[in-house]
């Protein structure tokens, strides 16, 4: 007899928020008698799918956990010494536990609102601090996506800041030794921008006027250690910048890149306790010279002060970034890998110098000692100076029958050109394992192997002296110094978290942003050693169970969109609109259509859309929209068939970037097919399209996915994203390929986009599970909830505040936009004014003034039950009151809760309270807050000052003891 499974054990029940009885409250405010009349009302009939998705059975989570338990059982965890800028690290448990693992951590938004944002704006800091530090220059950002785009960015910056205004230098000089997947990334970034890579031998290279910089791998990708302090001599001379890819492990040891005049210095932070994954997530570093403060890309966070005039933090300088500048902002960066900046500079602060100097010198230490292992064997070793990397030359040996014996031991070497094995040794590696290297390197040679690595390394030995050794001070300040213990670390970071408001709070609204719950089963397999001990690298055959899950995956994508295939590399949303535009650029210029660079882009578009467009070559058009939000039809039809001979792209965000289901959209997508054009939609509003359309029915050819959205990837204060692309036949052929990994594609592949083959991959987890247990029904009904959560709110606050745009049938989408502009003409009270009270309430602000000034856009998800969308609704509807109070002249405008919020609990119990209002009425103005106060750490933060006075590293404390006394 079988046994009905429990509706309540469904995941679906435990993903989306309101139960039956709710639904049916939410139906009848809202005024329709069920759901799927209110999708009726909603989603235009000509575009909704005629049939069900077609996606696999519905998992329970323990069914989940268990099939993929099976699946990660198929990879191999061998012991990997590839390096190539992937290495084994340990996460201590500390910070695995408390960060890695925490909601508390890995479900906060980037930090726009700063005075709820304290606590990983400080982690930020601390790693900011510690990147510039470590590579002896004195600005970093608060991390980029990876290695590769890193170092395209510093060429692009490179690129803008010689040829300022008549473009007189297009040639980049890229090392031979630069890593492989780098160099990948640097050509696709400079052939949209006409820019020439040229590839050679530093020392033989010769600068001339056409140059305008170089990048330089150090320690090279087969580890030496070189001195490069006359090439980039050279380079200043002939007035070309540098940049140089890094270790900031290596960077303890090593003369760093500043004090070798370097003006950038880039790397991937992974080693600092970041699993591999496969490839991702990891965060990225870029540090570079003060000259460049004002246009290093990226977010950076800087030191302010409040409106108590204490210190506080905040993302400085924004006004350099893609969501203000559009089409001139330095980069189209939208994220940052935040959560794992977080965690490496977390594992700086653990460690500290003498810790990390510490593993840095034992594992260069091991490396001697391996190396002396080899040479007794009868192997050369080609790098005369190295931190953890050997070059074993095996001329004497048969590579294939080294790899066979390797691979049976489960160890895998990087078998490089000219009879080469590389060998990076990193912070897992302990004696043992380099014994074993031995053996396998002696049965090999068929000698038996009677060296054993000494359990004592003597630091005389170092390989590492002279004008080579870094002899300079580093993270000499507190936050470095004092928390080594388990204790310490656990209060440090938990203060951290007390500081920040999270999923865990409440709900976060933020429009655009889609902050659904990320649910706990689908991100604990992100931690298992089967996916996070893998490196990009291994052969596939390592991999099997990680190749059927991304190869699945895709194929859900692919089917959810409508689309013929899938890309998973682009490691960000707006690396997936980059990647999406490059694919139409291929196909245009495969079919004789190079001439082809105007991108159509609404006047409503996400920030990123323009600067993509820019990054991929293209020139851009804006497009009007009309009084009800709506793209404009005939504006849109004038200009396509005005541009219509270069026409390249329409670039479309459906439901609109308004929060309606524009009703023209097929017509839109037919007026730019019929002038020559192709269709990409921007997929930042997926979330309200699952199971019921697509953009493959509605006309598009290409559309990038925030998984980090629709498909429940955390945000984690800002990071980390995947976006991937899906795409029509026509374009499969372009998707990208990779300098390393068969990506399985044909020659017409656009080069990587994404240092890793399958960019975040570990991270891929979390959407594949999202998909296997909600199955068809499951995600159909996540997207009529997430418009019914819309709609309900907008029920309940039409009445108090003006909803600006709205579809025929007077609904939104699954998000809405409300209307401050009339109240500050009325009041003086600013839509921040409200963003900053709703702290008070224990809320994340919508998101504001975007993509209207003044006002607020509303997006409660799917994962919110009725209660919490009450509560919101209740808070938004009492600041309505508070603002009547200063229409009314209750209240002064320049002495009311609004103007003066967020009250920090310092400010509310002052001895001297002078505000007119009470001090009840600051903190708890309604009967719910006073069982959940959330308190803000700081008042408002004064961003003027801020930039005024950019301090972008933790302040020196005079009087710490100094360095020596740390490192000796």
């Amino acid at each position: 007899m079988s046994i009905a499974v429990n509706a309540t054990d469904r995941f679906e029940t435990r993903h989306i928020g309101p139960n039956e009885n709710e639904t049916q409250q939410m139906l009848k405010a809202i005024g329709v008698n069920s759901l799927d009349e209110l999708i009726e009302q909603t989603v235009p009939a000509k575009i909704r799918l005629a049939k069900p998705l077609n996606l696999p059975a519905v998992l329970s989570e323990y069914e989940y956990l268990r099939m993929l338990k099976a699946k990660a059982q198929k990879n191999q965890v061998f012991r990997t010494y590839i390096g190539m800028g992937y290495y084994g690290t340990y996460t201590p448990t500390a910070i695995l536990r408390n960060i890695f693992e925490n909601p508390g951590w890995y479900t906060q938004y980037t930090p726009y609102q700063a005075e709820i944002a304290q606590g990983r704006l400080e982690a930020l800091l601390n790693f900011q601090t510690m990147v510039s530090d470590l590579t002896g220059l004195p600005i970093a950002n608060a991390s980029l996506l990876d290695e590769g785009t890193a170092a395209s960015e510093a060429m692009t910056m490179f690129y803008n800041t010689v040829n300022k205004g008549d473009i007189k230098a297009t040639q980049f000089f890229v090392d031979d030794a630069v890593l492989p997947q780098t160099l990948d990334i640097l050509k696709t970034r400079a052939l949209p921008l006409n820019i020439e890579i040229v590839t050679g031998n530093y020392e033989s290279f010769t600068f001339t006027e056409k140059v305008f910089g170089a990048a330089l791998q150090y320690p090279t990708k087969e580890g030496a250690v070189v001195d490069y302090k006359t090439f980039i001599q050279q380079a200043h001379n002939a007035g070309a910048y540098v940049v140089m890819a890094t270790d900031l492990l290596a960077l303890t040891l090593l003369t760093p890149p500043g004090e070798l005049d370097a003006d950038v210095a880039v790397g991937n932070s992974q080693r600092f306790g970041v699993p591999m994954g496969y490839g991702g997530p990891h965060a990225a570093f870029f540090a570079t010279k003060d000259e460049f403060k004002r246009i290093i890309p990226g977010r950076i966070i800087g030191v302010s002060i409040d409106s108590h005039n204490n210190r506080a933090l905040r993302m400085a300088l924004q006004t350099r970034e893609q969501h203000i500048r559009r089409e001139k902002a330095t980069s189209n960066i939208c994220t940052a890998q935040a959560l794992l900046s977080i965690i490496a500079g977390m594992y700086g602060v653990y460690h500290g110098p003498k810790g990390l100097k510490n593993i840095a010198s034992r594992i260069h230490l091991l490396a001697v000692e391996l190396e002396a292992g080899l040479n007794t064997l009868g192997f050369a070793q080609h790098n005369k100076v190295y931190f953890d990397t050997l070059s074993v030359d095996t001329t004497s040996i048969d590579v294939n029958t080294l790899k066979s014996i390797a691979e049976s031991k489960q160890v895998n070497f990087n078998y490089a050109e000219n009879n080469k094995v590389i060998i990076a040794l990193d912070e897992t590696t302990l004696k043992e394992d380099a014994d074993t290297i031995l053996d396998i390197f002696a049965e090999a040679k068929g000698k038996p192997n009677t060296e054993v690595i000494a359990n004592v390394l003597d630091a005389s030995n170092t390989k590492i002296k002279g004008s080579f050794a870094r002899t300079s001070l580093y993270l000499t300040h507190s936050v470095f110094n004092n928390y080594h213990s388990e204790s310490k670390i656990m209060r440090y970071i938990k203060s951290l978290e007390n500081k920040d408001l999270s999923l865990t709070h409440s709900m976060i609204s933020l429009g655009s942003c889609t902050m659904k719950l990320n649910a706990a089963t689908e991100l604990a397999p992100v931690s298992w050693p089967e996916f996070g001990q893998i490196h990009p690298f291994v052969p596939k055959t390592q991999v099997k169970g990680y190749l059927e899950m991304i190869h699945e995956l895709e194929t859900y994508l692919t089917e959810i969109t409508g689309f013929a295939g899938t890309s998973l590399q682009p490691n960000s949303g707006a690396q997936g609109e980059y990647a999406g535009l490059l694919v139409i650029r291929a196909f245009q210029q495969d079919n004789n259509q190079a001439h082809r660079n105007i991108a159509l882009i609404p006047s409503s578009a996400h920030g990123t859309n323009p600067a993509s467009a820019v990054m991929a070559g293209m020139q851009v058009v804006v497009v009007k929209c009309d009084d009800n939000g709506n793209i404009d039809v005939a504006d849109l039809k004038a200009k396509a068939e005005q541009y219509k001979n270069n026409l390249s792209c329409l670039m479309v965000t459906y439901p609109s970037t308004h929060g309606v289901f524009e009703e023209s959209i097929k017509d839109i997508c037919q007026i730019i097919h019929d002038n020559g054009g192709q269709v990409y939609m921007d997929g930042a509003n997926m979330n309200a399209q699952v199971g019921l359309t697509n953009p493959g029915s509605i006309g598009a050819d290409v559309c990038h996915l925030n998984l980090h959205k629709t498909f429940a990837i955390p945000h984690g204060g800002g990071g980390p994203g995947m976006g991937p692309i899906c795409v029509a036949k026509h374009l499969v052929p372009y998707l990208p390929g990779h300098a390393v990994v068969d990506m399985e594609g044909g020659n017409k592949a656009i080069n990587a986009v994404s240092a890793a083959p399958y960019g975040s991959a570990s991270i891929l987890l979390i959407s594949y599970a999202y998909i296997r247990m909600l199955g068809t029904q499951g995600v159909t009904n996540a997207t009529k909830y997430a418009i019914l959560g819309a709609n309900y709110i907008k029920s309940r606050l039409e009445n108090a505040y003006k909803v600006l745009y709205v579809g025929s049938n007077n609904r939104v989408a699954h998000e809405l936009i409300i209307d401050f502009r009339d109240i500050k003409a009325a009041t003086g009270i600013e839509v921040e004014d409200a963003a900053k009270r709703l702290m008070d309430y224990g809320f994340h602000a919508p998101t504001m003034s975007f993509p209207v000034a003044g006002t607020m856009m509303i997006e409660p998800t799917e994962s919110e039950d009725k209660a919490e969308l009450d509560r919101f609704c209740e808070a938004m509807l009492q600041i309505r009151a508070e603002i009547d109070e200063v229409q009314n002249g209750t209240y002064e405008l320049s002495d009311n809760v609004l103007k003066n919020a967020p009250h920090t609990q310092g400010a509310a119990l002052a001895e001297n309270w002078t505000k007119k209002y009470s001090r009840e009425k600051a903190v708890f103005p309604l009967p719910f807050i006073k069982a959940n106060k959330f308190w803000p750490s700081v008042g408002r933060v004064n961003n003027p000052h801020g930039d005024r006075n950019l301090i972008c590293t933790c302040p020196p404390i005079a009087e710490f003891e100094t360095q020596e006394a740390v490192l000796n």
